[in-house]
């Protein structure tokens, strides 16, 4: 069985570059699709406590018959928990839902830039980092601001940070800044919503050309410019498809044909994270 390249931490740490999300997916449907997802070959799932799955997923986990240690899986903190104690108290929570004792990656799902708790936040991931519960630590839906603070005011730099990304919205600038500082980047929203994006002409000449899929030609071009990617699907043949975007290699041609789709901002379907706090 093929098996998803792996991506290496700045703190030493790897991740496999081809990951399930969970998003918008049902607690009681959640533990079928990520056996599916490790049947198809998925390591690596992502799931977050406000997706309300973090039980389904530590019951797949717990039935699969895979060691904990062959299994990559991340959760995220959410908004309302944010603050140094609420932190290590809903990091628990989540823990005792998925039946862990140690997490591979633990994220703050939004900066919350009003709330302004984010730093303290931080302070208590790098805390349970230091305890040995968390092996890597990073974040979601920053801002280069936000980033930049959390570097300063802490000295510890996130491991990954994960974006809304897709070929109408790359995030170029976005991807560079964190680079420059060992950041890796993550995508979230990797084929885009609503079906626009698959079944752009370009796509769909690029798919083609290489006998893929255009979500195959998506994710092959998230890989290729070195994304972490966590596409999402309930049918076990888009998590059959899905993963075999990994026999798919694009050539910078078409590289460089899906960077020509991005529309900079027009292109976001999501919040902007500089602006954005809710609960």
């Amino acid at each position: 069985m093929t098996s998803s390249p792996n991506l290496t931490f700045n703190d030493g740490n790897s991740i496999p570059q081809l990951g399930y999300g969970v998003w918008q997916v049902e607690d009681d449907v959640a533990e079928k699709v990520v056996r599916r997802a490790f049947d198809a070959g998925y390591r690596h799932i992502d799931t977050a406590k406000i997706y309300g799955n973090e039980a389904g997923v530590g019951r797949a986990i717990a039935s699969s018959g895979l060691k904990t240690e062959e299994i990559f899986i991340t959760t995220k903190l959410w908004n309302a928990d944010q603050g140094y104690e609420s932190t290590l108290a809903a990091f628990e929570e989540s823990m005792n839902r998925l039946g862990l004792e140690t997490l591979d990656l633990y994220l703050i799902h939004w900066m919350q830039p009003k709330q302004d708790k984010f730093v303290d936040t931080w302070k208590a991931l790098i805390e349970l980092q230091k305890r040995g519960r968390i092996k890597s630590i990073g974040v979601s839906n920053f801002s280069k601001e936000g980033l930049k603070r959390l570097i300063d005011e802490t000295g510890v730099v996130p491991a990954i940070h994960q974006i809304e990304l897709h070929p109408f919205f790359n995030q170029s600038e976005l991807r560079e800044f964190a680079a420059a500082r060992g950041i890796l980047t993550q995508a979230w929203s990797p084929l885009g919503q609503g079906g626009e994006l698959l079944e752009n002409a370009t796509i769909a000449q690029i798919a083609a050309k290489h006998g893929a899929t255009p979500a195959q030609v998506v994710i092959a071009w998230h890989l290729a410019i070195g994304n972490v990617v966590i596409p999402k699907s309930v049918t076990e043949s888009r998590i059959q498809e899905n993963f075999a975007a990994l026999g798919v290699t694009l050539d910078e041609a078409d590289i460089e044909a899906i960077n020509g789709l991005d529309r900079g901002a027009e292109g976001r379907i999501g919040p902007d994270p500089a602006v954005s706090d809710f609960a």
